[in-house]
């Protein structure tokens, strides 16, 4: 029985992503090993545009879009190729990806019909397949992502593992009717850590969720300030890279760290992002100023190593005293006897003498 993995991840840390990321109009790729197979993608020349990266479609609720995506066949035999349409998503390195085939789609990866699932590319020739964007009447507005993708089954001889490369271009799609671009910043904390050094600063660890709360594919510029109370002891605000664009539904998360914190007891955070929407969708002359949202948190930065060395010099200070006064005390009551002595020598020879007859 042949074993069938699949390498979805591995592709698309080489080249399927740099497909999906829409760097070049035509992309190209190889299986690695003896039987080296090529094939490249591009966006078809069609109605919609021509020399397109990937693509951004616009379409009203209930309506359609025709579309094609090119093969080329790089190699000296036909290339035979499964084709299919998958939702898109932000992955962690902040760029679109592709679900992966057997994920079940439920936006793009639905509304995307090819007009063959498996076509047979004739050596050393581009192939145009057309495909259909139909968009049902009740989606509700906004953007979508997703990805149209090209899919190389092969199997081993050797080891009988059979291997899917996916070579594919993104997709976003808008929906027409009433956009809601927002963005939120959700579970912003911070955690100071000290120094063992009593008289250093420290630093802070501010982690937050940056999520898109509209209908809107939207990116953010980001900044941190911190001070400790009354607005006292800023620390340097770092410079922070812009969020990447973040499909509605979904969220990045930040994590930033920012040394010399002066550790006041209490340490302000404010995290402000600035919404920013993608340049294609906009119109021309348009720059829409969309609200700053900031988010403020309160957290302990406790000078620790500080508060021991008081607290042992304090210690110090206060058996210095009670020493130095133990030794007062019995100084004084060391006087006092020998003061007593005195006089009761003095009285005793002065009682002798009384007794002594004249």
């Amino acid at each position: 029985m042949l074993r069938r993995i699949r390498l979805a991840a591995v592709i698309a840390a080489s080249l399927a992503l740099v497909g999906l990321t829409g760097v070049s109009p035509a992309l190209a790729a190889t299986t690695p090993g003896p039987d080296d197979v090529t094939w490249g993608v591009r966006t078809g020349d069609t109605a919609q545009s021509a020399g397109r990266q990937n693509y951004d479609i616009t379409v009203d609720p209930g309506g359609r879009i025709d579309d094609a995506i090119i093969i080329s066949n790089y190699n000296d035999s036909p290339l035979e190729l499964d084709l299919y349409a998958a939702d898109g998503f932000t992955n962690t390195s902040g760029e679109l990806d592709a679900a992966p085939l057997a994920q079940t789609p439920k936006g793009v990866g639905v509304w995307v019909t090819f007009a063959a699932s498996h076509v047979s590319v004739p050596a050393g020739q581009a192939l145009s397949v057309p495909f259909s964007v139909a968009v049902p009447a009740d989606v509700t507005p906004g953007d979508y992502g997703g990805a149209v993708l090209t899919v190389l089954t092969r199997t081993a001889t050797t080891t009988g593992i059979t291997v899917d490369r996916r070579l594919g271009i993104r997709m976003h799609v808008r929906v027409t009717g009433d956009l809601a671009p927002a963005l939120s910043i959700e579970g912003l904390q911070v955690e100071y850590s000290g120094s063992l050094n009593p008289f250093a600063m420290g630093a802070a660890t501010i982690t937050y969720t940056l999520r898109n709360t509209g209908n809107v594919r939207l990116s953010a510029e980001q900044s941190i300030v911190l001070t400790g109370p009354f607005g006292l002891f800023n620390a340097p605000s770092p410079a922070l890279a812009s969020a990447p664009e973040v499909l509605p539904g979904e969220s990045w998360q930040v994590t930033q760290q920012v040394e010399g914190v002066v550790p006041a007891f209490a340490l302000f955070t404010t995290a402000t992002i600035t919404p920013r929407m993608a340049p294609e969708l906009l119109t021309a002359g348009e720059s829409p100023e969309l609200a700053d949202v900031r988010v403020q948190a309160v957290s302990p930065a406790v000078p620790w190593s500080l508060l021991v060395l008081v607290a042992v010099i304090a210690a110090i200070a206060v058996l210095a005293i009670w020493f130095g006064r133990r030794r007062r005390t019995a100084s004084r009551a060391a006087e006092a006897a020998r003061v007593q002595a005195a006089v009761d020598a003095a009285l005793a020879t002065e009682r002798e003498g009384t007794r002594t007859p004249a």
